[in-house]
């Protein structure tokens, strides 16, 4: 998929929108984790590098209500973006209007300005969620060409995205999409072999449409987390109080018959008796879990098992955790596989899916050890499913 760039343009004295993804957490105010606004640095520091004068949005959380205005303001995020770049970075709180239209104006080169929370426009009628093209003409007026650096939000139609794209006459991606577009969708398209497709996660409803994909796709497919018990249901094994999607496991019984042996679960898991980081773990083997008992990680027959495969890959892509890894006694399973891809990473492609399985290997301390750690939970699920994602359809082909 051959996208223009940043680099593909002159943006010298032109007002240059950026969409970036600075949806990052918050707690007492403060940021948790700051991961999003580091991979947008490069797009950031070469427009301004470049003598453009950048434009920088943002959604931050949901809105819901007037109180969540004053919770979610962007203002937090461009201080720290000020302090990241070592420059001043011009905050307006407001979405649109004649203050946020002024300061754009006055704008010089190598100047940087930020706007409030895109999802502000939410508070009355979704206009930015549901991509309302007077809010996106409106936005797309502010500049003259659009970069889109934030896929995180690429998998949905927003006035922020698509809405400003359909009314402005360039639209490239920035370093950051380009590297997602570049792993993900050249993984899928082309992958070095053997491919080994890892997925875990609560549910097999949310992974339906990427296990089918896979299956095409993959040499093999490892699959934990809460979603491997329906498919043990599925093969006939009792899973005591694991977590069960019981109208899923026909669809189950289809996909293992699908993979034709390419799905590989293991046969051991970790165990308890409640939901609790302090409960004790067992090991039990598949046909061996008590009725009082449930999965909680995978056993260490079945890390063996993952390991090997891993070991062989020369490409990897793994979504969603493998077991309960926020509890620190039923993590192994999750950071032994986390561990074993940071082992072959100068031999093989290794990409982390986004969403949970990227805040695993941050809390492990081993973001470093990877080819790629995709900035978008649900935008990779969706690429991974092969879908269109529309905040990459609407950037400039070259």
């Amino acid at each position: 998929m051959a996208k223009k760039t940043v680099k593909d343009i002159d943006i010298k004295g032109k007002k240059v929108l950026v969409r970036v993804d600075f949806n990052v957490p918050l707690k007492d105010g403060k940021i948790s984790d700051e991961n999003r606004i580091i991979q947008a640095l490069p797009t950031i520091k070469y427009i301004l590098a470049q003598g453009g004068k950048a434009i920088i949005f943002s959604h931050l959380g949901r809105i819901k209500e007037a109180a969540d205005l004053k919770s979610k303001s962007l203002s937090v995020v461009a201080n720290r973006l000020s302090e990241l770049l070592e420059q001043d970075v011009v905050f307006v709180p407001e979405t649109r209007g004649k203050a946020l239209e002024d300061a754009i104006d006055t704008l010089k080169n190598g100047e940087i300005l930020m706007f409030e929370n895109t999802r502000f426009e939410d508070l009355e009628g979704k206009k930015e969620s549901k991509n309302d093209p007077e809010l996106g003409k409106y936005w797309a007026s502010l500049g003259d060409v659009l970069v889109i650096d934030a896929f995180g939000t690429a998998h949905r139609s927003h006035a922020s995205n698509v809405g400003i794209s359909n009314n402005i006459g360039t639209t490239v991606a920035g370093f950051l999409l380009e590297k997602e577009i570049n792993f993900i969708g050249g993984t899928l398209e082309n992958p070095q072999r053997p491919f080994v497709a890892i997925l875990g996660g609560a549910k097999v409803s949310d992974k339906i449409e990427v296990i089918k994909n896979l299956l095409k796709i993959a040499d093999r497919v490892l699959i934990g987390g809460g979603m491997a018990y329906t498919f043990f249901k599925a093969q006939g094994y009792e899973i005591g109080k694991s977590l069960l999607e019981e109208d899923k496991i026909d669809l189950a019984k289809e996909l293992l018959a699908l993979a034709d042996g390419k799905i590989i679960l293991g046969d051991d898991v970790i165990t308890a008796k409640t939901f609790d980081p302090e409960s004790e773990k067992n090991v039990r083997s598949v046909e061996d879990i008590p009725s009082d008992e449930m999965g909680m990680d995978i056993g260490p027959r079945t890390i063996a098992r993952f390991e090997k495969e891993i070991k062989a890959a020369k490409t990897v892509v793994w979504n969603g955790p493998l077991g309960v890894f926020e509890f620190p006694r039923f993590a192994e399973g999750t950071r032994s596989v986390a561990e074993a891809l940071v082992e072959i990473k100068d031999q093989a492609t290794t990409i982390i899916g986004g969403g949970d399985s990227a805040a695993a290997v941050i809390q492990f301390g081993l973001a470093d050890g990877f080819t790629h750690i995709s900035t978008g939970g649900g935008a990779s699920l969706e690429y991974l499913e092969g879908k269109i994602l529309p905040g990459v359809a609407c950037v400039d082909d070259k």
